[in-house]
């Protein structure tokens, strides 16, 4: 027997698998050593926290939307609820704050709790039914003033602590904080995407019924798939909560948690794990540094039209539209 049949040749799925590996690990140090390419200037690097706060953001509906099935328009509610747990837990209960930003995605998973019942809908129904949620969400913490400061908000609770001499309330500190969440859930996502749960769940979205034949239990997997993302959005409204040391209700639930997402996600492709990642990093940058700067007032006018140019020329996004101009990478670009 030949001993060239146990190495994965450079075009097999194995060979691919590597080099994907090898290029997204590649990808990923570029960007942990992103504040010290760019000077670590106070400015840059806020725009990139807020950037993979958002990422992180539309990971969460990415995987919702793509594994389950299910559009959301309501993870604002995910979002503020995760920001709010998080910082009376700090704030009353002298909960350490890394242990607290968990702990406040564990309270955003027990609120999605409240909208199981919506499960039951599909397309246009549930996501509007999730949208109805998340402007119950804000009205309660506007109206309960005595926990959670009503519409005033909090203005009092911790910041980020020092971990083994690196100061994350500091830009630097909060930027590696973030971006190893991002990395850590992107690598969760790829877990259940690879394992017969996703296998599943991929197929339930083409056909509920034909499944449910077969005796999978596509409620029981989609109501993972909503626990899961609720966690990961209200994580990263912990996150940002103690980054940014205040919340009011209008700005955690603000719909802009729930529409922007979605933007990221369409735009870098919801389909894959590395698109809405990408997408918002660009999307964000993009509105922040130049739309901001052409169109001072009203410059999400430019985010819509550029977002409606993408849809049009690549309804993939852009992973989509990588892989149409890198033909060879077409056919394991979905694995991204």
């Amino acid at each position: 027997m030949s001993h060239s049949a146990s190495h994965p040749a450079a075009g097999s799925p194995a060979g691919s698998s590597t080099a994907r590996g090898i290029a997204l690990g590649a990808g990923l140090l570029v960007l942990a050593l992103v504040p010290l390419m760019v000077g670590a200037s106070p400015y840059m690097l806020g725009l990139l926290i807020s950037a993979l706060i958002l990422a992180g953001l539309a990971l969460s509906w990415a995987l919702l939307g793509n594994l389950g099935g299910m559009v959301s328009f309501g993870h604002a509610a995910f979002f503020g609820v995760g920001a709010y747990a998080s910082a009376l837990l700090a704030a009353r209960l002298n909960v350490p704050v890394l242990l607290a930003i968990p702990i406040g995605g564990l309270f955003a998973t027990l609120s999605s709790l409240a909208m199981l019942p919506a499960l039951r809908l599909s397309g246009p129904y549930f996501a509007l039914a999730i949208l109805a949620y998340a402007q119950i969400f804000r009205i309660l913490a506007t109206e309960l003033d005595w926990l959670t400061g009503g519409a005033a908000g909090l203005q009092r609770f911790p910041s980020l602590p020092t971990v083994f001499g690196l100061d994350l309330s500091e830009r630097a500190g909060s930027y590696v904080l973030v971006l190893a969440c991002v990395v850590l859930f992107a690598l969760v996502y790829v877990v259940i995407r690879r394992s017969h749960v996703g296998t599943a769940l991929r197929a339930i979205a083409e056909s509920e019924d034909a499944t449910r034949v077969v005796g999978v239990n596509a409620t029981v997997l989609k109501t993972w798939m909503l626990l899961l993302s609720a966690f990961i959005a209200g994580v990263f409204g912990a996150l940002n909560a103690h980054i940014i040391g205040f919340l009011e209700p209008d700005y955690a639930f603000s719909g802009i948690w729930s529409v922007m997402p979605i933007i990221a996600a369409v735009f870098g492709g919801y389909r894959t794990v590395l698109g809405p990642i990408v997408g918002a990093v660009v999307i964000y940058l993009f509105d922040q540094v130049v739309a901001k700067s052409l169109i001072p007032v009203g410059h999400q006018i430019l985010l819509g039209i550029v977002l409606a140019v993408m849809v049009l020329v690549a309804p993939n996004g852009l992973s989509g539209l990588v892989a149409r101009l890198f033909p060879r990478s077409e056919k394991h670009h979905a694995e991204a």
